[in-house]
């Protein structure tokens, strides 16, 4: 992620003018903007109907009589069934019967413009540099004129928008008239920040919204009755925001459950106040501060590749000054899984006075399964850990990332850092799971997983997923490094410890799943050796 100011608001001849003249290889622009919008499709819901659904009636007996019972069906019957077709096969429907003509009309449609390609979108995402699809921006805009509503969910990815900006301003319009529900809005760059039409703010009908590399209408120009009152789920995915326009999205959105936040361009500075708002994912982007002030049904907050703000030249000046993400949790009373945390590059500021047996801490007692990222070479992180695991006195599940480093670090803590800070309320009474992912060896990994089980009354589970690179000098390295454990005098002797060999080879962050997150049938949504 770069500057922002090397993206916002520059055209694309003038980046790569600007490119050639400081000696760099235009094509990396083009590479860049392809790998946007690889990360970008990998956020988006997949649409709830698929031309490759198979249609085949080979294999059905036919009917004795020859008579076509499916015609004979309910209108309410057929209708729901044109309703799950790809828009270009329902209206095909027409041609098979008198009865069928006017069926396509009356059906909810699902358009997907991809569909509309002759591959039915087989192949994929256009790359940059590939001219925009003419011939689908053109069906696009016949179809939503020719349907006379309501459209069950319309997905447009596939135009670059800067060069259908008439269409983008009537598609919202008829979008708006004939009552959408589900809605996703690319604009394939280039340029990152086109302003989106404030006409969106009018989709009243809207149940979920995602909208990808965009600039969010300026909302001091829209009406102030303006709001959404249906809208459950909102993605903003490589969105450009001012804090304002952010703000008046979710004060206008009463009844939204979910919110996604992906790869924003900007500084993101976000304050939940909201009654209905269950889960929050936020990643791959500059985080200046969250601020759950008033969020009585938060339960997940997923935070995944934040960039604190000391990480980025035009950030270091503002808000904090040691360059940290600032997270601060208020009233979040149902708040129950939370990460990834990075200490040392993140602040916890607990808020929140909920008292537990007369005590007056400052403690989230509500969460359960805890995520976070520790750079066990890193003296400063590590030594925070302590305290972040004490705002959560119930904490049974506890997931730790630990990313490569090059070397082992020479200002390690030592291992009796761990007990010279006291019992950790969590560690010793309600911690039963402890998972840890890249697991290297290190002495100072070692000494974190011996006090966990040490301490531990009622650990029953610790999980380690031994690092790829490990096994590059066969097993007994692996063996060597696991040698240490052997010492470790359980608090519960009963707890059970499986091995696992890591399947990465590329180096990153968490491995993280964004569907998952949400999906509330899995009850610890960072155990994806469970679900996959």
């Amino acid at each position: 992620m770069g500057d922002q100011q090397f993206i916002i608001g520059t055209p694309m001849s003038e980046m790569l003018a600007g490119m050639e003249l400081d000696g760099k290889d235009p094509a990396t622009l083009e590479l860049g903007s392809n790998y946007v919008l690889h990360f970008l499709y990998g956020y988006l819901p997949a649409p709830p109907v698929s031309p490759t659904a198979t249609r085949s009636l080979s294999g059905v007996p036919r009917v004795p009589d020859g008579v076509d019972r499916i015609s004979r069906l309910p209108h309410a019957v057929l209708v729901e069934i044109l309703s799950r077709l790809p828009a270009k096969d329902a209206a095909r429907t027409a041609a098979l019967a008198s009865r069928w003509r006017p069926l396509w009309r009356m059906a909810p449609l699902s358009l997907v413009d991809s569909h509309l390609l002759p591959d039915g979108g087989a192949a994929g995402q256009f790359p940059i540099g590939v001219p925009s699809p003419r011939a689908v921006t053109a069906a696009v805009s016949l179809i939503l004129e020719a349907h006379p509503g309501p459209f069950r969910c319309v997905h447009l990815t596939r135009s670059t928008m800067e060069e259908h900006r008439g269409e983008i301003s009537r598609w919202l319009d008829i979008l708006v008239a004939k009552g959408v529900q589900e809605l996703v809005f690319v604009n394939r760059p280039w340029p990152m920040d086109l302003r989106l039409p404030a006409t969106i703010f009018s989709c009243s009908t809207l149940t979920r919204l995602y909208l990808g590399v965009w600039r969010l209408p300026d909302t001091a120009a829209v009406p102030r009755g303006a709001r959404f009152p249906n809208l459950k789920e909102l993605g903003l995915c490589m969105t450009v925001m001012e804090d304002r326009d952010l703000a008046f999205m979710l004060e206008r959105s009463p009844v939204l459950e979910f919110l996604v936040i992906m790869g924003s361009q900007t500084g993101v500075r976000l304050r939940l106040v909201s009654q209905r708002l269950r889960c929050v994912q936020l990643g791959h982007a500059l985080l200046e501060y969250i601020d759950v002030a008033d969020a009585p049904s938060l339960e997940r907050l997923f935070l995944s590749e934040i960039v604190p703000p000391g990480k980025l030249r035009s950030f270091r000046k503002r808000n904090n000054d040691n360059g940290s993400s600032m997270i601060k949790i208020g009233r979040a009373p149902n708040l129950r899984v939370l990460g990834y945390i990075q200490p040392g590059q993140q602040e916890l500021g607990i808020i929140n006075t909920d008292v537990v047996a007369g005590s007056k801490e400052k403690i989230v007692p509500s969460v359960k399964i805890l995520a976070m990222e520790v750079q066990f070479g890193d003296r400063n992180a590590v030594k925070k850990v302590p305290g972040f695991l004490r705002y959560f006195p119930n904490l049974e599940t506890l997931h730790v990332y630990s990313p490569t480093i090059s070397e082992e670090s020479t200002s390690k803590v030592s291992p009796k850092f761990w007990q010279e800070g006291g019992p950790i309320k969590c560690v010793v009474q309600s911690m039963k799971k402890v998972f840890i992912y890249e697991f290297h060896g290190s002495r100072s990994e070692v000494a974190f997983l011996k006090f966990i089980a040490e301490t531990g009354r009622v650990l029953e589970h610790m999980v380690l997923l031994v690092a790829n690179e490990c096994f590059s000098s066969g097993d007994d390295n692996v063996r060597a490094k696991l040698k240490p454990l052997a010492s470790v005098k359980w608090n519960n002797q009963a707890c059970k410890v499986q091995l696992f060999k890591s399947r990465r080879t590329n180096p990153g962050g968490p491995v993280y799943s964004n569907k998952i997150a949400s999906d509330f049938g899995f009850a610890d949504p960072f155990d994806l050796l469970g679900h996959y």
